[in-house]
């Protein structure tokens, strides 16, 4: 649903107990510490978003359109954060603080949800503490392929491991959320997403290697967007419409599912659950055989399953109908956000930090379309009027992807070729 990268060795080297196997432990650590934290972070993400909406709407008491209003804010304050910090980020400093940082304000903002019930001030300075945590996220990826390619590794596979590291997270996070939630009240599950990011950002500042920042780096990222910037854009906007569909959707889901079908209140938790955890095989698969079909190929088939999956949310109203339609969801997200995310990566070469961040912006333009139409739309017309509209911009991004050029090829990727600890071949993990 939402709801990435490589680094050391054979997986039977971990299990060994020679000598050689022990010297080389520090690496394998590294590579486990991202796998961790990638986790953490996804779990911190988790444990908000799916319930924000019946936040809203409860314990604040807003009307739909305000509810509307609150994600298009937060998504255009997460903008100017992560732009922000991507400019700087692949310039100069270090990527490890950074992330650090970002976690003590995501905490901070957890706390702020936690105790605070008025409208103006969470959208204000709660989203903007928030906004920092969440661009932990993106730039974990980017500091794991720059480890990656430091030790000329392969990226790819440990990228969609790391993105399904993230989906495993979501598997776990949405019920757990609606079950502290509906059991023990808001306060007590945004209190445990602030232990979360506390907990994450203490092994980042153990774990993580540093990795600064030279000036070659940076006059090799000003050529780079120049090669393919027409199919940069097209994968932006193709990107955006998905994640705009997407994000309508955990807007209006689990308020749809309660209001208009009548089903119980920890349905949208399962129903997300489900599909984070077909993700991740779907993300795998992907990062395995990507070098063989190309990233293109892989996201046509992700836009050809969101067209079947919101074509089904259309026509189907039944609990075991909406489960089952979450496999099509999942191959739509497990692609778009594994396979997309290099995909930037690949027409960016040497702006690990751009790249990752423009894809992470395709999800906040996302939720800005997607707040002020899942509000207004609820509020003139039903609930579930947003998947009409959701069909309609997933044929958008198929044209858009459909005049991408094939640029699979002439890219070169400045890794190699090495599998990862407990990973078939190669591959890649993305969020």
């Amino acid at each position: 649903m939402m709801p990435a990268s490589s680094s050391v060795f054979d997986s039977d080297l971990i299990i060994m107990h020679t000598p050689i196997a022990l010297s080389r432990r520090l690496p394998d650590m590294t590579a486990s510490a991202f796998l961790v934290i990638a986790f953490l972070s996804g779990i911190a993400g988790a444990l908000q978003l799916p319930t924000l909406s019946l936040f809203l709407s409860t314990d604040v008491q807003a009307r739909p359109f305000m509810v509307g209003l609150f994600y298009t804010g937060s998504a255009v304050i997460g903008i100017a954060v992560s732009q922000f910090l991507a400019g700087r980020s692949d310039k100069k400093g270090d990527r490890k603080m950074l992330i650090f940082q970002c976690c003590a304000l995501g905490a901070a903002g957890c706390v702020l949800f936690a105790f605070n019930r008025n409208y103006f001030v969470l959208l204000i300075f709660g989203v903007l503490l928030t906004s920092f945590g969440s661009t932990a996220n993106p730039q974990l990826f980017a500091l794991a392929r720059e480890h990656a390619d430091h030790s000329g590794r392969e990226s790819v596979m440990f990228s969609s491991v790391m993105r399904a590291q993230v989906s495993l997270a979501w598997v776990i996070g949405p019920p757990l959320a609606f079950a502290l939630a509906l059991g023990f009240g808001f306060k007590a599950m945004y209190m445990m997403a602030a232990a979360t990011f506390v907990v994450c950002g203490g092994l980042v500042w153990m774990l993580l290697p540093t990795m600064r920042k030279s000036l070659l780096t940076t006059e090799a990222v000003m050529e780079a967007p120049r090669r393919n910037r027409r199919d940069t854009l097209l994968l932006f906007s193709a990107c955006t419409l998905m994640w705009t569909c997407n994000c309508m959707y955990l807007i209006n889901m689990p308020l749809y599912l309660i209001h208009e079908l009548g089903l119980p209140e920890k349905m949208a938790g399962i129903m997300m659950g489900t599909a984070a955890g077909l993700e991740i095989p779907t993300m795998l698969i992907a990062g395995y055989i990507s070098k063989q079909y190309g990233n293109r190929l892989l996201m046509r088939i992700a836009v050809a399953a969101g067209l079947l999956f919101y074509l089904g949310l259309i026509l189907f109203t039944d609990a075991t109908a909406l489960l089952l339609l979450q496999l099509l969801n999942a191959v739509f997200i497990g692609i778009l956000a594994g396979i997309g995310m290099i995909y930037f990566q690949d027409l960016m070469p040497g702006q690990a930090g751009a790249a990752t961040t423009l894809f992470t912006n395709t999800g906040r333009v996302g939720w800005i379309f997607a707040g002020s139409l899942a509000g207004l739309i609820s509020e003139i017309w039903q609930l579930h009027g947003v998947f009409y509209v959701a069909l309609l911009m997933i044929a958008g991004a198929g044209y858009c992807m459909w005049r991408i050029r094939d640029v699979d090829s002439p890219l070169p990727r400045d890794t190699h070729t090495s599998p990862l600890p407990g990973t078939p071949g190669n591959g890649n993990v993305s969020p």
